[in-house]
């Protein structure tokens, strides 16, 4: 229940780190832009004190007695000088410097306003930041040799002030905007933990389950994007039941198949110790020797049918008439023992000869199907292999001369443990050869031979639709 819990939190903090980053981003951005904007708006205002404090030293300006005189407005400067907090700098003269008022050393702009112009800039004096404002007017007459008649008039205030109003502005809307990712914070952890309530009671459901319990999830009440999921998860639940219930069946059936030649040997040897003469002794390990084979065959089935259900595909592209001589070469012994006429007919000169599959998986498959023909098959019978292949799909198919299909168990042939009258099999090799065809998307087909008897056993899958070399299906 720990994992669980901590595994919650960290999606949260996963999707809030993810978040509140970007979010912090964008604030930046923004307080940056306002640092900007309150910069330009203070700028605006106190330039224009500034500019006020130029207008009436100009209207106090005279000129009359052939000098520069300049009658300070004490009153406005005096309220100049608190609003700015600071020290109020002014200087007037003439734009070639020889005639001035006020402090000389005042910085100078970096070149001379256009007339009836003013200009602001910030610049440095005596070791503080000062905002310096310069208007440039012209005078009726010069007032010195040079006959120039521009008159410079600054005015510098002490930053201290606007420094002051921007930082508190800019504190103020630091702590807005910090207020606002951590109630987003708060606010996406609250909804987070809402939204994933759903998830939470899923989560509790499954892990109430035993082991055995594979019943579908309840999907109702949670979100529409968590419903897939749910859905994927039942599918494969139903998945797993399906082959946990073929797999039951086959172990009871199996342990049925295997208990019964047991059986049958263990008979046969307490009949056989029983027995004196030696004649008597022969045939009993004769039929050891037959049903020793029956169950070694129906043991071997048993493990093909467990693995055609589970082993992996491995596709290739192979030759059908090299795969067909294969088959018989391994069947011909068992063909000879028979007397049987045994051949293989492989795809005719000029036809497509090559196959795509798993040729092993195949193989065992049609070796099932070729075993049954001769096994069925009359002594000196006939049997016959062949294959086909074409643009739509790959064939195998063996002819027997046996007695045919049995009526009774036609409708169920294919199935495991299924088998007709004379059988001695454990009735797995049709339901392995149909198991192996149609994990290739094929299937098995089984029809009479002709007008006479027999059955014709035919093994089909597309060609095309496999995974490619090496991979899983």
């Amino acid at each position: 229940m720990y994992w669980k819990k901590t595994r919650r939190l960290t999606l949260k903090a996963t999707v809030l780190a993810l978040l509140l980053p970007g979010l912090a981003g964008i604030i930046a951005v923004e307080l940056s832009l306002t640092r900007a904007d309150a910069l330009e708006a203070a700028n605006a205002a106190y330039d224009r004190s500034l500019l006020g404090a130029i207008r009436s030293l100009d209207l106090n300006v005279s000129t009359a007695s052939g000098g520069l005189s300049v009658e300070l407005p004490y009153r406005l400067f005096e309220f100049f000088q608190l609003t700015a907090r600071g020290d109020v700098y002014f200087r007037v003269a003439t734009a070639d410097g020889l005639v001035e008022i006020g402090s000389p050393d005042l910085p100078k702009p970096p070149a001379l306003p256009a007339i009836g112009t003013p200009v602001f800039y910030d610049a440095t004096y005596l070791g503080d930041a000062v905002r310096v404002g310069t208007y440039v007017r012209l005078l009726e007459q010069p007032l010195s040799s040079t006959g120039v008649r521009e008159l410079v008039i600054q005015v510098a205030e002490n930053l201290a002030n606007r420094r002051e109003f921007i930082r508190s502005f800019m504190w103020r809307a630091t702590l807005r905007d910090g207020s606002l990712i951590a109630l987003v914070g708060l606010g996406l952890a609250g909804l987070m933990a809402w939204a994933m309530r759903p998830l939470s009671v899923l989560a509790a459901q499954v892990a109430g389950r035993s082991d055995a319990d594979l019943r579908p999830l309840e999907s109702r009440g949670l979100p529409a994007d968590v419903q897939p999921l749910v859905e994927a998860v039942n599918r494969q639940m139903a998945r797993t039941q399906a082959v946990l219930q073929r797999e039951r069946a086959f172990l009871d059936d199996a342990s049925h198949q295997l208990r019964t030649p047991l059986a049958t040997l263990r008979a046969q040897i307490d009949y056989g110790l029983r027995e004196t003469d030696p004649q008597q002794w022969r045939h009993t390990l004769q039929a050891l020797s037959q049903q020793l084979d029956d169950a070694v065959r129906s043991t071997h089935q048993l493990l093909a049918m467990a693995r055609s259900d589970t082993v992996a595909l491995q596709p290739a592209a192979f030759d059908l008439g090299d795969f067909l001589r294969t088959v018989a070469l391994k069947l011909l012994p068992q063909a000879r023992a028979r007397s049987l006429d045994f051949g293989v007919e492989p795809p005719a000169a000029g036809t497509p000869a090559q196959a795509r599959g798993d040729a092993t998986l195949l193989g065992e498959a049609f070796g099932n199907l070729v075993h049954n023909a001769i096994v069925h098959s009359p002594a000196q019978g006939k049997v016959t292999l062949g294959a086909a292949a074409d643009g739509f799909g790959c064939s195998l198919w063996v002819r027997d001369e046996g007695p045919g299909l049995d009526a009774a168990v036609q409708p169920r042939i294919g199935q495991r443990f299924v088998k007709g009258r004379g059988s001695n099999g454990a009735g797995l090799g049709l339901a392995i050869a149909r198991n192996i065809a149609e994990r290739h998307g094929g299937t098995l087909v089984l029809e009479p031979a002709g007008d006479g008897p027999g059955l014709l056993a035919r093994l089909w899958w597309p060609s095309a639709g496999l995974p490619a070399d090496g991979a899983s299906a």
